[in-house]
């Protein structure tokens, strides 16, 4: 947890340092849009072969040198902050390995975890998992801000201190593993999880509903004009809008780590997807603060519920041997629907107008929960998130 939760706030911190740096040598919006790009493509192409390593190499030493790498590319970024000779084209270089590293770290963390506790307790990992993150959410951009008024090598350092302390907490886990014999990169290889995710339904249905919920349910991309031509309100407002997602995600996720979901786990995950549908509904019709605030929390809360079922059924079902290259495509999803959920709602809105699209994108996602629960009947009749071979066999 500890490893997880260092290197989130770091790139929550080097991720604020990188945005108003850009913007101060550029000002250009454009080049803010291709930081996101240059951290996306290289997980985008390696999402393969990241798999592939994830299982046939050790879990923990690839986790603990991608956070190496990211330490290297922060420091990197200070020393050339500090020294006044760091250029554009050197910044996106940068971000572009930690990204690189980021998409060998991020399924090899996941395809770890279940080998760190009871497959009885994996959805209270996972929960616990998911309240580190939004704790790094919420501190990381107020942190990063912070130090970024001493100066941006006071950020980047801080950051590739950080990146450091994970890579050492990653490095002093115990846990046994028994490497697998390595095989070559084949095609068959690397598109065995497609194959695998492909052969059992549920699994199937679950990141395939959290890629098109999150794709069409995307409101929060607009929240800068919501703050300012709906709301009326200026960046404190839109500082409170956005911390109201992450706080309703973090107080959900400490419930979920202190109360399991006991049962009715498909239709339980169904029902927050609805409800994360309703909330953007609600949100995009408000037109009072307070409101707007608590529809953002409801959302953020409902959103860890559909994800802490998702990647605990992801990992319950998934062999071992199979790990890395499941998480891989499931990240890839997950990244893909994050994604390309701000422009579709940036375009529709360009369309049709802010709030129609937004109002859209929400009962979309809620349509799109009833489609599945009629398409992956399996997903539907998911009781306990227990492991395969300990589920009643239905007759």
């Amino acid at each position: 947890m500890g490893s997880r939760a260092s290197s989130t706030l770091a790139f929550q911190v080097q991720a604020v340092a990188v945005g108003w740096q850009i913007y101060a040598l550029t000002h250009s919006t454009f080049q803010l849009g291709m930081v996101g790009l240059a951290q996306f493509l290289p997980m985008v192409l390696l999402n393969l072969v990241v798999g592939h390593v994830a299982d046939h190499y050790n879990r923990r030493n690839i986790v603990a040198t991608c956070q190496l790498v990211e330490c290297a590319a922060a420091t990197f970024l200070a020393l050339g902050s500090f020294g006044h000779w760091l250029t554009v084209p050197a910044i996106f270089a940068a971000i572009a390995i930690i990204g690189a590293a980021r998409a060998f770290e991020g399924p090899s963390t996941q395809a770890l975890t279940p080998g760190l506790v009871e497959k009885s307790q994996l959805p209270r990992a996972m929960a616990m998992m998911s309240s580190f993150f939004q704790t790094s959410a919420i501190v990381g951009p107020a942190l990063g801000g912070f130090l970024y008024a001493l100066g941006p090598s006071a950020s980047y350092g801080s950051a590739a201190l950080l990146f450091l302390t994970g890579s050492l907490a990653t490095s002093s886990i115990r846990v046994a593993y028994v490497v697998p014999r390595r095989e070559p990169a084949t095609l068959q290889s690397i598109f065995l999880g497609i194959n695998f995710i492909r052969s059992r339904p549920a699994v199937l249905g679950a990141i395939s509903l959290d890629l098109f919920a999150v794709l069409l349910g995307g409101a929060t991309a607009l929240l800068p004009v919501y703050a300012r031509e709906i709301l009326r309100t200026g960046p404190w407002g839109l500082g409170l809008l956005r911390a109201s997602p992450a706080l309703g995600a973090l107080t959900m996720s400490i419930t979920l780590a202190r109360h399991p979901i006991p049962g009715r786990a498909g239709k339980v995950m169904f029902g927050a997807v609805m409800a994360f549908g309703a909330a953007t509904v609600v949100f995009a019709l408000s037109r009072w603060i307070p409101l707007s605030m608590f529809a953002l929390f409801l959302l953020g809360a409902s959103d860890v519920i559909s994800v802490v079922i998702r990647q605990s059924l992801v990992q319950l079902e998934t062999p071992d041997a199979m790990r890395g290259r499941v998480s891989a495509v499931n990240s890839l999803f997950i990244g893909t629907s994050n994604q390309l959920g701000e422009f579709e709602s940036g375009v529709t809105a360009a369309w049709w107008g802010t709030v129609p699209a937004t109002v859209i994108g929400g009962l979309g996602s809620i349509v799109v929960a009833t489609l599945w629960m009629m398409l992956f009947p399996d997903l539907r009749k998911l009781d306990a998130l227990r492991p395969r071979e300990e589920r009643p066999v239905s007759s």
